[in-house]
């Protein structure tokens, strides 16, 4: 490794990558909380008196209530890329904060369907809806204040940590839920215990808020601000120039944004579901958790690896390298789920997140790269939101369908790698980005 890639890392870059790194932290946190109660809480609290004599679709409407937001993230990216190509990356990074805060807080608080009756389930789609917008706007911004930070030589590593605040939010909800459904009766998760999770966010927002109130603006976009005038309308000139680039970060992201829902929100659910309830595997609910708990940590460091690495071999060839593992891997992580064994459920999982870490490192150099700054907010905002749409909002559904279709999980495993091949296609068409120009000269 060069000199340059090792120099130390100073005051103000520790401030803006830990500013990165906590609201992508409580982002995800809060949509895997989220996830987690679909599962085991919101259907028959919330969504399954619509359907008493159907509880099968009280569930589906739990996992639909899941992928709703995503439908609401471009919303979300388009005004606060917008605003944030205008008014600063760090300033929508705090609003974002407090709104995603709010809607999760506000939902641990949320009366159920037998105290307020229709008006609970339409209540929690509306706050899930505002948590989808808020976590539109949101990854763009820390992706761009961490990369535009960064040293020319370190934009890989410094994109990571917003990216790791994914597996650990995932750490922190799981390892929550796997707490309170461990020390509490079921009767007492179902009563109140699952609000915990949600009000907890709270503090988190706290830190979250103090920690992001420090950190500078982007010297980039100090720079973009003093000539203004050249940049009048960033939205309409980002679909007039760099509609394909775009569309090439959408689909980059797809593959890699739904087998991490799978992980998040599916495996967990299919491992643990009892066999008297049709569960073809049939673990117990909290060895699961904590299996899927510790398989995260393995997410965390490769995500940084993937990030590092492609500081030195390129991004566009990490990318490939991250996909091609996924798609030769997750056969064998069904077969290894289906062996129902818990040792096995674990390896299979960590395994795969070998795979996930490459194809999600780099993602925030890359995007970076990818578009001219007075529209780089915009762009990678909506890019990486329309990517979450065809990849992860609805995978746990689809999943879930394609198994009562066929009743073999390696359908499922089948349609997420047709899904990484479609992203790795996608990644190989992008002309390799490191070392781009980041500033106002480029891409005109």
């Amino acid at each position: 490794m060069s000199q340059t890639a090792t120099t130390s890392i100073t005051r103000e870059e520790r401030k803006v990558l830990a500013g990165t790194l906590v609201g992508t932290t409580i982002e995800w946190y809060d949509f895997f909380i989220y996830a987690q109660a679909a599962g085991l809480i919101l259907s028959t609290q919330y969504f399954g008196p619509l359907a008493a004599d159907n509880p099968a679709l009280g569930q589906i409407m739990a996992w639909a209530s899941l992928g709703i937001s995503f439908l609401f993230r471009p919303l979300g990216a388009i005004i606060a890329g917008h605003l944030g190509d205008r008014i600063g990356r760090k300033r929508m990074l705090v609003l974002t904060l407090i709104l995603m805060g709010a809607a999760t807080s506000l939902i641990g608080l949320l009366p159920t369907y037998a105290a307020i009756g229709v008006a609970a389930p339409i209540l929690l789609t509306l706050l899930r809806i505002l948590q989808g917008f808020s976590a539109g706007g949101e990854w763009g911004g820390a992706a761009l204040l961490s990369v535009e930070h960064a040293p020319d030589a370190k934009r890989g590593i410094f994109g990571a940590y917003p990216q790791i605040g994914v597996p650990v939010g995932m750490i922190l909800a799981t390892g929550v839920i796997w707490i309170l459904t461990t020390v509490l009766t079921p009767e007492q998760f179902a009563s109140f215990g699952w609000r915990i999770p949600f009000l907890f966010s709270v503090v988190l927002v706290v830190v979250g808020y103090y920690i992001r109130k420090q950190v500078e603006e982007s010297p980039v976009f100090a720079e973009l601000a003093e000539r203004r005038a050249e940049s009048s309308a960033p939205l309409s000139t980002l679909f007039r120039k760099n509609t394909k680039e775009v569309v090439l970060s959408a689909l980059i992201f797809i593959g890699n944004n739904a087998v991490g829902y799978m992980i998040i929100a599916f495996f967990a659910a299919y491992a643990s579901r009892p066999l008297a309830e049709g569960g073809s595997v049939g673990l117990e609910r909290a060895p699961v958790l904590l299996a899927t708990t510790l398989a995260s940590f393995g997410w965390l460091v490769f995500t940084m690896w993937g990030g590092a690495l492609s500081d030195r071999l390129g991004r566009v060839r990490t990318f490939q390298i991250g996909y091609i593992l996924l798609i030769v891997w997750l056969i064998p992580t069904f077969l290894m789920i289906d062996a129902a064994n818990i040792w096995m459920y674990g390896i299979g999982i960590f395994v795969l997140t070998v795979g996930m870490g490459l194809s999600y490192g780099p993602m925030s150099a890359m995007y970076a790269e990818m578009f001219p700054v007075e529209v780089r907010y915009s762009g990678v905002s909506i890019g990486y939101a329309l990517g979450a749409i065809l990849g992860g909002a609805f995978a746990p559904t689809i999943a879930e369908t394609l198994l009562a279709e066929t009743g073999s999980s390696i359908s499922i495993a089948i349609y997420m790698i047709v899904v990484c091949i479609i992203s790795l296609i996608g990644v190989s068409l992008v002309k390799e980005t490191k070392g781009n120009d980041l500033g106002l000269t480029k891409h005109h």
